[in-house]
């Protein structure tokens, strides 16, 4: 039985900082729908994913990890944006090729706790690896988190709870220039590298060609029917 409907906003190639603010929009959504009678115990319509394509490159942090500021003039140099934003995990980057997916969901309402929804994130990342022909994909035990392709991480996570609504989410690389990650320790990892669906493909891998099979792989995971709007204001 499907736990309920949750509304796809599909940006498209978008600034960042505008699907932050698409985010915002939904976040109050699902506070509002809680505040609401509701009908019984599902998830409330209020419940959205919002993706997107970053249109330029731009790196950000989470709680911890901010650049000092000779580094942050350094990556500036480089042409790219520099953002806070409200999520775990250090700095890590965004940018064209790159599938951006932020959740708004409920958790007190899915009586699923942080951890097991980071491990749900993960999960249907896997699923989507496997129905591209990517097996050897894995996550790995705590505390590191995202998705791995032996040292090499293809999808982080990074995500924001906050009275039980989840906000931020997963950035997965389809075809991202990867040389933007050299300058960086990505999400504070010494040692560890970056890949791409394409990379490990051996073919090139658009964001838009992954659109569908994260779609089927987060209604299995999240056991929902999915709402399709185009208009992130309505």
């Amino acid at each position: 039985m499907s736990r309920g409907p949750v509304r796809v906003l599909r940006l498209g190639l978008r600034p960042y900082a505008e699907a932050l603010r698409v985010q915002e929009r939904c976040l109050r959504a699902a506070r509002a729908a809680r505040a609401g009678p509701g009908p019984g115990p599902g998830p409330g319509p209020g419940e959205s994913v919002v993706l997107s394509e970053p249109a330029e490159p731009v790196y950000t942090w989470g709680l911890r990890g901010a650049p000092e500021a000779e580094a942050a003039a350094r990556l500036r140099a480089r042409g790219a944006g520099l953002a806070a934003a409200r999520r775990g995990g250090r700095i890590t980057f965004h940018g064209p090729g790159q599938l951006l997916a932020f959740p708004v969901l409920d958790l007190r309402r899915r009586r699923l706790p942080l951890r097991g929804y980071v491990a749900a994130l993960e999960e249907l990342v896997l699923r989507l690896c496997r129905r591209l022909g990517l097996a050897a994909a894995r996550a790995l035990p705590p505390p590191f988190t995202g998705v791995w392709m032996g040292d090499c991480k293809i999808c982080a996570i990074g995500v924001h709870c906050g009275n039980h609504i989840t906000s931020h989410g997963l950035a997965l690389n389809c075809c991202t220039d990867l040389t933007w990650f050299d300058h960086i320790v990505p999400c504070g990892l010494e040692g560890k590298g970056v890949t791409s669906l394409s990379r490990e493909l051996g073919r090139h891998v658009t964001v838009d060609h992954v659109l569908q099979p994260f779609l089927d792989s987060f209604q299995e995971v999240f056991d929902c029917t999915l709402v399709f709007s185009e208009d992130p204001g309505d």
